[in-house]
């Protein structure tokens, strides 16, 4: 079996998730995983897929095709891997909202990166404040801490940081 991870960008329309299912289905692949989205009118995507090895270069050459479509795709061809057990490490959920201003994911992200955490999932956005009409910037994580981190010292880094952003930052155990 062959792993494959794609990465989708094209203009959103119906029919796309459709396009590649079909053709990992149609090469005798399974759908493992994904993350889909519409950002800004493009359709954005990334996915894995398994295949039988005889068959992933006709998948790889059907994808490259979808470009007729107007669907972007880039591939990484993987070996499969056995199942591994998660890193050591607690998983956190962390949350920040506030008015929506520049830097605000860089300040985050490199704090994170220091203490070594890993970001395994990130989603963020805006949205009008209900009664200012502001923009509010919001963002959710999960990371994974690695095992030594100090859960109390993280936090206080992360709040300190909330102050100077002017924003409110939540980190709890992952549920």
């Amino acid at each position: 079996m062959t792993d494959l991870v794609l990465t989708l960008i094209g203009q959103d329309r119906p029919g796309l998730v459709e396009a590649v299912a079909a053709i990992v289905r149609g090469h005798g692949g399974n759908w493992l995983e994904s993350r889909m989205t519409r950002l800004g009118g493009k359709f954005a995507g990334i996915l894995r897929a398994e295949l039988p090895s005889e068959r992933a270069e006709g998948a790889l050459r059907a994808l490259a095709d979808l470009e007729t479509l107007g669907l972007k795709v880039m591939v990484e061809v993987e070996a499969p891997r056995p199942i591994r057990t998660p890193p050591p490490g607690a998983l956190m959920e962390l949350e920040v909202v506030g008015v929506d201003r520049p830097g605000i994911v860089q300040e985050f992200a490199q704090l994170l990166s220091a203490a070594r955490v890993n970001v395994e999932e990130m989603t963020t956005g805006r949205r009008s404040a209900p009664m200012s009409g502001e923009m509010l910037f919001e963002a959710r994580a999960v990371v994974r801490l690695p095992a030594s981190t100090d859960v109390a010292t993280l936090r206080a880094k992360l709040e300190r940081a909330a102050k100077d952003l002017v924003v409110d930052v939540r980190l709890e155990p992952s549920s």
